[in-house]
């Protein structure tokens, strides 16, 4: 299918990444609490909000259409589904938008390929469904380079939401540049790596057993040791800078070519007010370059094993 590309509007700067108001195996904040997030983010200027269907079966979906109801305008909200047919696509659409509260969304995404499967009748759907209005973006999230060219053939992909942080920079080799090259703007997530990218120390005992952080590759026996090492070498490089790491990885991220959006989550106003800040800065070329080499020494210990949640739908 051939179809005119039009530029992706995706809000530039951080967007508030909305995982964490569901239970990701640690319990859930509030629903209070976390409307109380949302409502702080927008008075700090944050107009990019990224959920999904699968994030607590739509109650993180629930709770950011209440926290937005009564907001007029100028918001952007983004969600996802997984893979489907096209009768089952519409109505996944038509359900997020309900329990979102909206007439449309700016952003849709495919939140994984799967294998074995042609998602072309899903993206014909999804086309059919911006044609109507019921959506204005297409995104893709988590595709390799063939998943993309593949679903590409049937719709106007317009975005690719994928994990890039300084301990995760396989997209770098193939995935980023594809995206450059065909106008497919990139937003991050897992951008301070779930957590590991902050100034308190994340070891595998710091989580409860159920948290789905503590699955990541991050915390295999033969990996964590030695990421450790790393993660305390960027630890001292924002002490130098006098800057929390979380701060350095964000405005690390937002400097990269080709990336349009970062989204951090929050589990608290302060949380959500420091990674705020943090974006509101760049990084100076001595810290810039500290970071690459202390992110290339993190990279030798990482395998590629495709994405950080060992999830091969």
């Amino acid at each position: 299918m051939s179809a005119a590309r039009k530029p992706a509007k995706i809000p530039g700067g951080l967007g508030l990444g909305c995982w964490e108001f569901s239970d990701i195996g640690s319990g859930p904040p509030s629903d209070e609490r976390s409307i109380e997030i949302i409502r702080t983010a927008l008075s700090l200027g944050v107009r990019h909000f990224d959920t999904a269907q699968d994030y607590g079966d739509g109650h993180s979906e629930r709770v950011l259409g209440r926290a937005i109801a009564s907001v007029p305008g100028g918001i952007f909200v983004a969600t996802k589904t997984h893979a489907a047919g096209r009768a089952d696509t519409i109505s996944r659409v038509e359900e997020s938008l309900a329990r979102l509260g909206r007439s449309s969304a700016d952003l849709f995404y495919v939140h994984w390929p799967h294998r074995g499967v042609d998602l072309r009748p899903m993206m014909e759907a999804l086309e059919e469904l911006r044609s109507r209005g019921l959506i204005r973006l297409i995104g893709v999230s988590n595709f390799g380079v063939e998943e993309m060219a593949l679903a590409g053939e049937a719709c106007r992909i317009d975005v690719h939401q994928l994990c890039y942080n300084l301990l995760w920079r396989f997209p770098e080799r193939e995935v980023i540049p594809y995206c450059r090259e065909n106008g497919i703007e990139i937003v991050t997530y897992s951008s301070i790596a779930q957590g590991l990218l902050s100034d308190t120390p994340r070891s595998p005992e710091a989580f409860d057993p159920g948290d789905a952080r503590r699955r990541t590759v991050y915390y295999r026996d033969d990996v964590w040791p030695r990421l450790r090492e790393a993660v305390d070498a960027m630890r001292s490089i924002a002490r130098r800078a006098s800057l929390p790491l979380s701060t350095l990885a964000i405005r690390w991220l937002l400097g990269r070519p080709g990336v349009a959006g970062v989204l951090v989550g929050a589990r608290s106003v302060e949380q959500l007010r420091s990674n705020v800040e943090a974006a509101s800065g760049g990084l100076d070329p001595a810290t810039e370059g500290e970071l690459d080499l202390a992110s290339a020494e993190a990279m030798r210990h990482i395998p590629d094993v495709g994405n950080i949640f060992l999830f091969y739908p």
